[in-house]
């Protein structure tokens, strides 16, 4: 075979072993194409399948949204949606009726400030310009800042407490009555006894005196008793005033000193507030300190001691503290002893402490005790004070201090 044969049976050779590749490729790249076709088939199947999700989500959403709409609409309370820089995003009609002017992109302090009365007894609880009151309770937003407010209105609840509040005292009101009788007849019928006595021509100067200050301790006695019932029955409404705290502290301690006529009984007032003008009613609050300083007296049984103190936590409040040693409050009583009526004296009215509670409350202070049996009680109880009264006091001024020494 010559060379032009050789080579054109290599080429031959050639041009047929690359048909056989380009056929192997056409294959490899149809079946490749219907590979993709198959996918594309697929995926365009699934992204269907996905819409379709997508659109049943969104309407379940919508759904969802348009029935929370409704359910904000029908709610008796207002919600209020605040963002991160409590700012008004949302609120629904309620929130819109109880508050007052524009909500959405309001600041909440600033509709706060034109809404709600300014002063008011409940932090949690706040009343509007037109007289209704509403709960306020707040929650945060879980998936972004802000949070949301609930303004529920309590007016109604409001009012049934108080009818139910006024119900309770009426009915105390009722047993005071009931054991007025009781609780006048017997000092009165003492004092006309003693006066009796007093009509006597020949009796001794000496018993004249002695049943004439009788007379006048159960007069007094009398009077205190009526003016607790007094106190008891207006529920702690009051007239406020300012008056001198030095004034009052020198006013309980000359009608203490009268009051401990035997026994050996130390009392001491320490005064050690900076301020000297309060605001309250000084007569309710003198009945409600000689209330206490009297339970003291009769704690210690004619032989103690018993001490006034006056401090000043800061500018906006006063601590009194009534101390004495006696044999102390049993702890089952100490849980009672504020409750109107309750006493542990056979011939007690119940009504001492009960009154200093609606004085210390009326005055919008509080009032405590701490007791240990043997070691003697301590009554607390805060009262406000002008911020900027008349002129101070020595920080460590004592207002009196005697010791009444009574004989056997």
């Amino acid at each position: 075979m010559n060379i032009s044969n050789q080579h054109k049976v290599q080429q031959t050779r050639q041009l047929t072993s690359a048909f056989h590749a380009f056929n192997e490729l056409s294959q490899n790249l149809a079946e490749s194409y219907q590979g993709l076709q198959e996918q594309v088939a697929g995926l365009r199947q699934e992204l269907t399948a996905a819409r379709d999700r997508g659109m049943q989500t969104l309407l379940e959403k919508e759904k969802i949204t348009r029935r929370m709409q409704r359910i904000l609409a029908a709610l008796p309370a207002g919600v209020i949606v605040l963002d991160g820089d409590a700012k008004v995003i949302d609120a629904n009609a309620v929130a819109s009726t109880l508050l007052v002017g524009p909500l959405q992109g309001e600041p909440w302090s600033e509709i706060m400030q034109r809404s709600f009365l300014s002063e008011f007894d409940n932090p949690h609880e706040r009343q509007l310009h037109c007289g209704r009151h509403v709960s306020i309770s707040s929650s945060p937003l879980n998936d972004e800042a802000g949070q949301i407010v609930l303004l529920s209105d309590v007016t109604e609840m409001r009012d049934l407490q108080n009818f139910v509040q006024r119900q309770k005292h009426l009915s105390a009101m009722g047993e005071m009555l009931a054991s007025m009788a009781h609780q006048v007849r017997t000092p009165l019928s003492t004092a006309i006894l003693y006066a009796s006595h007093l009509q006597c021509r020949n009796l001794p100067e000496l018993q004249q005196q002695r049943f004439a200050g009788k007379i006048l301790e159960r007069l007094k006695h009398l009077e205190r008793q009526v003016n607790d019932m007094l106190i008891f029955a207006r529920e702690g409404k009051m007239l406020m005033e300012t008056f001198s705290l030095k004034q009052l502290l020198t006013n309980v301690s000359e009608a203490m000193h009268d009051s401990i006529d035997s026994g050996n009984i130390h009392f001491h007032i320490d005064n050690q507030a900076d301020t000297d003008e309060i605001l309250g009613n000084e007569n309710a609050l003198r009945s409600m300190l000689m209330n206490l300083l009297e339970n003291a007296a009769q704690a210690v049984a004619g032989a103690g001691n018993i001490r006034l103190t006056v401090q000043q936590p800061d500018q906006r409040q006063l601590q009194f503290s009534v101390t004495d040693d006696g044999p102390g409050i049993e702890p089952e009583h100490l849980q009672r002893i504020f409750d109107p009526f309750f006493t542990t004296r056979s011939n007690g009215t119940g009504l001492g402490l009960a009154v200093v509670d609606s004085v210390v409350r009326a005055h919008g202070g509080e009032l405590h005790c701490v007791s240990n049996v043997q070691q003697g009680s301590v009554f607390h109880f805060t009262l406000p004070c002008l911020e900027h009264g008349g002129e101070p006091l020595p920080g460590a001024f004592s207002g009196s201090s005697y010791d009444k020494v009574g004989q056997s």
